[in-house]
């Protein structure tokens, strides 16, 4: 019979979102509530009621569903859920099996939104520090007034934290880990975007000019306008400005500092009030008010829009820790405290590390895949 569609239920698929923190799924009863309180769904095929359906029915397709990236958790539909079945969950967990599909190599996705394996992701970089560390001290470089040959020491004199990892060392590290997680994330989109324009009978027609869409699809994420449109958790789009200028301002301060070392080979540190350290003292300030804003608005909210699951915490942890050790490291090297000062910047290169390595299997990889969907709905007409 034309236009038939061979459904193939996974048990094991249902048992894994519940298993992931999408326990309540089994609640639904279809009556779309969801849908109807929704401000960000589409008219056409709206969200995130077929979403649950298929979740129920272990239906693995919805992953490659543009529609679960649409929703911005704004948690809404778990508010009103006469069942408790926490739709804005469930999608949170689709997202993340999502993630999991597409990412290379699937298992570091896994170990991300598994707390058993925190430990060795901590472990990882650290090591390669150490390493790092070991390998210079072992040749023999100049660290203070000593040439250390065994061991690792502290520098003496003025703190630089240079001294401790020179610029090439630490370029050594982390400009690889981040093209291999822009490698990642390129190939895992790229798959994505294939697969929700492949033909399907639930698929719809893509048009419109494609660079002209993607501005006016980052203009909306950049200044959150369809976040905004939430009320449960209005306040988290607000915190999220906040974390993505935060972001960019850091991103303007890394760039500006590679040009200096490398093209104008002006060595830190910078004064105090010199624009660069203006500029990153503002990202810093921002990254962290926006976390921890976030932080307390989740746990405010916990009863009625969901506590979030191991996987969406881990995220927000590396970014605080990442903005905290950072601020501490430049008290302390500003208070002279060599002691505290050097393993606190040991401790920020390890989060950093973690930020940028893992960022094709956290919650930042939303950003990508979230993009790709907006701009899939914008050119088919679905009203994003």
């Amino acid at each position: 019979m034309a236009g038939e569609i061979l459904i193939k239920p996974d048990l094991q698929f249902v048992k894994r979102v519940m298993a992931a923190g999408g326990d309540t799924v089994k609640k639904c009863y279809q009556c779309d509530t969801c849908s109807v309180v929704c401000n960000l769904t589409p008219d056409e095929k709206p969200f995130p009621r077929k979403e649950m359906l298929q979740a129920q029915w272990g239906l693995k397709e919805v992953l490659s569903a543009p529609d679960i990236w649409l929703c911005h958790q704004c948690s809404d539909c778990t508010v009103y859920c006469p069942r408790g079945a926490n739709p804005g969950e469930v999608l949170g967990v689709l997202r993340q099996m999502a993630i999991e599909k597409y990412a290379t190599p699937p298992l570091l996705a896994k170990a991300v939104g598994d707390p058993k394996f925190l430990p060795l992701l901590i472990a990882f970089p650290m090591l390669l520090l150490l390493f790092l560390l070991k390998i210079m001290g072992g040749m023999g470089i100049k660290v203070g007034e000593n040439l250390v040959h065994q061991g690792i020491a502290i520098p003496e004199g003025k703190i630089i934290f240079a001294k401790l990892f020179p610029t090439l060392a630490v370029d050594f590290i982390f400009v690889p880990a981040f093209f291999f997680a822009v490698a990642v994330l390129g190939k895992g989109v790229l798959a994505f975007w294939q697969d929700i324009n492949a033909p399907h009978p639930w698929r719809v027609k893509v048009e419109g000019n494609l660079v002209c869409n993607l501005i006016a699809t980052l203009k909306d994420i950049l200044f959150h306008n369809r976040f905004r449109t939430c009320e449960t958790t209005y306040t988290r789009a607000t915190n999220h400005l906040f974390l993505v200028f935060g972001f960019i301002f850091l991103l303007i301060v890394t760039t500006w500092g590679f040009i200096n070392e490398w093209v104008l080979h002006h060595d830190p540190p910078y004064f105090l009030l010199s624009p660069i350290k203006l500029l990153a003292m503002a990202g810093t300030a921002s990254l962290l008010y926006g976390i921890w804003n976030l932080i307390k608005e989740r746990q405010a909210n916990a009863e009625k829009a969901g506590y979030g699951s191991y996987y969406d915490w881990f995220l927000i942890y590396v970014i605080f820790v990442v903005g905290a050790t950072g601020l501490l490291a430049w008290l302390f090297r500003l208070m002279h405290l060599q002691i505290l000062a050097y393993p606190t910047y040991f401790l920020h290169l390890t989060a950093v590390f973690m930020l940028f390595f893992y960022a094709p299997y956290t919650k930042l990889a939303h950003f990508v895949y979230r993009t790709a969907a907006m701009l899939h709905a914008r050119m088919s007409g679905r009203g994003f």
